[in-house]
């Protein structure tokens, strides 16, 4: 027999084990975190590109409005910048500029490193619970977080990163299959330089198998189904980004959730094209157009910071061609804004149903 209380639910204090992917670059609002949290599920800030003051003010604003455990989630890794190749990307930029009438591109870019400060004020406003994509917490950062009862959790996408991240002393561990849409969180791209593609039903079990932390199963992840599903594979809670990403409470551009809505399992793909590191995302002219050209990314985050004005210029002329669309697999499944506390609900009453079945 399935239970939906699950380990995860115990350790976190929530209700329901679903928890609201931490979507960077805008798209999980306050109102998107607490709406989930006050579901039942874990709602999760996407603070990795969010500046010191704007993430002090996110985080107070939530614990103003839900006395619900939530998250905050940014990246464990080092923001170096390697503009080294910056004259052999330009030239490919430079049309999407020009369309766009952005003109010349920036004299001088730089790309923000704001992951300390971040954890700083995660433990001055006693978050409850931090989650890192791209590895984990330095073994300072885990001392304190530890010392404050902060609960931690880590991205992985294959069984060593999971072991690594157990070593670190996590709390739990996502494992992010390949259906995921957004960042691979594949800890170094030496040995996969376009992340590790391991899908959601075979990486679950062999992480659950190996570690001795709750596993989280995430990638694809979108109803009751999947939820019992990776329950049945030994997960003990989801992690679901997408079906959230279309929701009323996101922030995401009215032409990004008609994206949404429009795409199949086929539309998706995997590109360096916007930020330098692999990200599975709706394709479109941007990422066809760089990609035929046959010239390497810059590194993250410096493509990521090269091609910022061309996707908020977009995103202002509600052009979706020239914006970053991540997404995972299961979009057509996905038909229409629902409130994500209706999200929430359908998703446990649909599991329910399930586990009810003799």
């Amino acid at each position: 027999m399935i239970s939906l209380n699950t380990s995860v639910c115990k350790l976190i204090g929530i209700d329901y084990p679903i928890i609201q992917a931490g979507m960077a670059g805008g798209p999980t609002t306050v109102e998107l975190v607490v709406a989930v949290s006050e579901a039942g599920g874990l709602g999760t800030l996407g603070a990795a590109y969010m500046e010191p003051e704007a993430l002090r003010n996110a985080i107070t604003e939530i614990k103003n409005r839900t006395s619900k455990p939530y998250a905050v989630n940014f990246f464990a890794v080092e923001m170096k910048d390697d503009f080294s190749r910056l004259e052999e990307v330009q030239p490919l930029l430079a049309p999407f500029r020009t369309e766009l009438g952005l003109g010349e591109e920036p004299s001088a870019l730089s790309s923000s490193d704001w992951s300390n400060e971040q954890f700083e004020i995660c433990l001055e406003l006693e978050v409850p619970v931090v989650s890192t994509a791209f590895g984990c917490l330095s073994p300072e950062q885990m001392k304190r977080a530890k010392n404050q009862g902060i609960k931690t959790i880590a991205m992985a996408t294959t069984v060593e990163e999971a072991k690594m991240a157990e070593r670190t002393g996590v709390d739990a561990i996502v494992a992010q299959g390949s259906e995921a849409g957004g960042h691979r969180s594949t800890f170094s791209l030496d040995r996969h330089p376009y992340g590790a593609q391991i899908g959601t039903i075979s990486l679950v079990p062999q992480m659950v198998d190996a570690v001795g932390i709750p596993v989280i199963a995430a990638g694809g992840i979108v109803d009751g189904r999947g939820l019992v599903a990776s329950l049945v594979l030994g997960a003990q809670a989801v992690q679901i980004g997408t079906r959230f990403l279309s929701s009323k409470e996101s922030a995401a551009h009215d032409v990004y959730k008609q994206a949404l809505f429009a795409s199949t399992e086929e539309s998706t793909v995997i590109t360096k094209s916007f930020s330098g590191r692999p990200a599975r995302g709706i394709k479109n002219r941007f990422i066809e157009e760089f990609e035929r050209a046959k010239v390497e990314p810059l590194p993250f985050p410096s493509q990521n910071t090269a091609t910022k004005d061309i996707r908020a210029a977009a995103a202002k002329a509600g052009n979706p061609q020239f914006m970053s669309l991540w997404a995972g697999q299961t979009t057509r499944m996905l038909k229409s804004e629902m409130a994500s506390a209706d999200i929430v609900r359908a998703i446990m009453e649909e599991a329910e149903q399930l586990c009810s079945i003799n």
